[in-house]
């Protein structure tokens, strides 16, 4: 067995690589892994966060996600498994009440996939979904207003956050870029992360739907605790620790 205390180097290699295979780590489990002390672990983590491999949490860290580019280049990306996650979000939808649909490829998606004789009325930051609502006859459209951040494909800034004021959502769907157990949701743009908790605030029930690459991970900004996030709409590939992890949060997860 490799002799891990006299070579960092190959001890960061492994901690990289189950970082990639499992999306976190555990101080404690490493130290055992490798025969060394949690102090030198520790040591190790803080230099590959550094590096921006991943992001220290209690008692380990998580992978830190890569940035996954602009609104456009995400619109394209994985679109099979968006509409099924998109669908199942749709179905939740309660006739007759207020909600908000947050910029996002996977939510828009589920804008297109909403019935036809469904009554209610739709807020959105995002041109596109505020678009693609007009077809349908019982849904009134309320779309803030600003600058649109292209990265998000949304309004985000403070203008839009002043709309908000005086609007209570029955229900809130929101993107994120990563989850995780111990950092709940979060992105990487921190106008867009603040908008986010400002529409989560107004709301009774937050959902939020995410393709299994993004659990686990970690953004740069936080958007929700897992306290604050109702329900989660995830792939059935979804690691079942992780299952386990977030409905030990009291999220309710639906997948597909």
């Amino acid at each position: 067995m490799l002799d891990y205390a006299a070579f960092p180097n190959q001890r960061q290699d492994l901690i990289r690589q189950i970082l990639r295979d499992q999306g976190r780590v555990v101080c404690v489990e490493l130290a055992q892994q490798m025969a060394v002390s949690e102090h030198t672990v520790r040591r190790d983590l803080h230099e590959l966060s550094k590096e921006g491999v991943c992001k220290k949490v209690y008692g380990g860290a998580v992978l830190q996600l890569p940035d996954a580019g602009n609104f456009a280049t995400r619109k394209e990306h994985n679109t099979s498994t968006k509409d099924m996650i998109a669908q199942k979000c749709a179905s939740l939808i309660k006739n007759g009440s207020i909600i908000f649909i947050d910029s996002g490829s996977t939510n828009l998606a589920m804008a297109m996939a909403l019935p036809e004789t469904l009554t209610l009325t739709v807020v959105t930051n995002a041109p596109d979904i505020a678009a693609a609502l007009l077809k349908f006859p019982h849904i009134d459209v309320i779309m803030l207003g600003g600058r649109i951040h292209k990265n998000s494909g949304g309004c985000v800034g403070n203008t839009a956050i002043e709309q908000l004021k005086g609007i209570l959502f029955d229900q809130v769907f929101i993107g994120g870029c990563a989850m995780s157990p111990e950092a709940g949701l979060t992105g990487f743009d921190f106008d867009d992360c603040a908008f986010k908790k400002a529409v989560i605030a107004q709301s009774s029930q937050t959902i939020v739907g995410l393709t299994a690459e993004k659990v686990p991970g970690i953004a740069r900004f936080a958007v929700a605790s897992c306290e604050q996030i109702d329900i989660l709409v995830v792939e059935e590939k979804l690691n079942k620790d992780f299952y386990n992890a977030f409905e030990a949060e009291n999220i309710a997860i639906l997948t597909v």
